[in-house]
């Protein structure tokens, strides 16, 4: 368990020296620093925080506004590291997670965050309804106009929620990811994750999880080497799938006569022969057999049984 730090400040003439002391003097081994505005939820290093922080841990701020400047954000990361077992703390305000006084003030903050929102909600249905009785119609007139500009600020509210979304629930899929990528391909890492999810939530496809993996990667929230490509695993070869087609065909064949069979068909040993021994043969067969190509594994051990008797005549 440990204390960790998160300071920011708005612009880069600002400094985050004063806040650094103070979370120094309040045990924090590790501080994240971040030069961003308050307002934006799409931080780097608060995200980087969020990631480092595990069970038992103390987030801790000099002040809430250095975390979030709305309510509604204060109480989602709250929230999410609730979820992971960890705490909060504000040097300068009375909300420390970890005691029953801390608890009961961030109740009561997330009451009036409530409250709020309803008040939101009816004040903007309100003007809704009376825009529609003067005849007006809602909607951005710059968006309908085309504007470029309201076109790119709608783009970048849309990829920031996007990146919030992504980085909030990331604690529920992301370590699965990380523990099977880059060695497993993408197929199974969702089946995986998807097992993981409650029956009742939307499961992933393959197409939604690597763009979320991308996401996190370019905001250097995960590591690069999850979108590196899986091992491809080799197929048997031509001989492998022979053998195995003529064991299956024909369960009752000894190895000799798989190898006779081999003969007829013509086809070449490694080294260009005519001529199987069984030996070879038997090497073939245990080969199809790891490859998944037998599905009866007494067949493959036979075969091994009966090579060792012709090879010891």
């Amino acid at each position: 368990m440990s204390a960790i730090g998160y300071a920011r400040v708005s612009t880069e003439d600002q400094q985050t020296d004063s806040q650094l002391t103070e979370l120094r003097a309040a045990g924090c081994a590790t501080i994240f620093q971040e030069k961003a505005s308050g307002g934006s939820r799409n931080r780097i290093e608060l995200s980087r925080c969020l990631e480092r922080i595990g069970p038992g841990d103390t987030l801790v701020v000099v002040r809430i506004d250095r975390l979030a400047r709305s309510l509604s954000h204060l109480l989602e990361v709250i929230e999410r590291l609730r979820d992971r077992g960890a705490h909060f703390r504000s040097l300068h305000d009375p909300i420390d997670t970890s005691s029953p006084q801390g608890v009961f003030t961030l109740q009561v903050l997330g009451a009036a965050a409530e409250f709020e929102r309803a008040l939101i909600r009816e004040r903007t249905k309100a003007g809704l309804r009376a825009a529609k009785a003067r005849g007006r119609i809602g909607g951005n007139p710059k968006l309908k106009a085309k504007d470029p500009a309201a076109t790119r600020a709608v783009a970048t509210a849309r990829s920031e929620a996007y990146f919030t979304k992504v980085n909030q629930e990331a604690n529920e899929w992301l370590p699965t990811v990380r523990r099977l990528r880059p060695d497993k391909p993408w197929d199974e890492v969702v089946r995986a994750v998807n097992a993981r999810l409650p029956a009742a939530r939307r499961p992933w496809t393959r197409d939604r999880l690597i763009r979320a993996v991308r996401r996190l990667v370019k905001e250097k929230a995960a590591d690069p080497t999850l979108l590196s490509p899986a091992p491809r695993k080799r197929s048997p070869d031509r001989l492998v799938v022979l053998v195995a087609g003529i064991a299956r065909n024909a369960p009752q064949l000894t190895i000799r006569e798989i190898g006779a069979e081999l003969e007829r068909l013509r086809a070449k040993t490694r080294r260009g022969g005519s001529r199987w021994s069984p030996s070879s043969v038997a090497h073939l067969l245990q080969r199809a057999r790891k490859a998944g190509l037998l599905e009866d594994a007494k067949q493959a051990l036979t075969g091994s049984i009966q090579t060792r008797q012709h090879v010891n005549l």
